[in-house]
């Protein structure tokens, strides 16, 4: 298992969060969509465990060069509401 980062941000508080989580190795060579699923199960499950939480995912991009992902969309809250959100996922250094 890797270490990867994930920077997310919201626009609900303006907040830049950082989370680190553990993934296959090959993480980042999956698609975007895939690695940002990968993500969201430890948001619904590890993170904000209270409260199931849904997303829909407006766009995902990969920058080859940089080893980035990134992610637009919004959080689904299971007690209502939607925060936009912005993901960037890479590898930790």
């Amino acid at each position: 298992m890797a270490q990867f980062v994930a920077s997310l941000m919201d626009a609900e508080t303006g907040s830049d969060n950082k989370y680190e989580f553990e993934g296959p190795d090959d993480l980042l060579h999956k698609t975007p969509v895939r690695v940002i699923r990968h993500f969201m199960e430890i948001v619904d499950k590890e993170i904000l465990p209270s409260e199931h939480i849904d997303y829909e995912l407006n766009a995902a991009m990969r920058n080859k060069d940089v080893g980035v992902v990134t992610g637009i969309g919004s959080l689904i809250r299971e007690n209502g509401g939607e925060i936009p959100f912005l993901l960037m996922i890479s590898k930790k250094r």
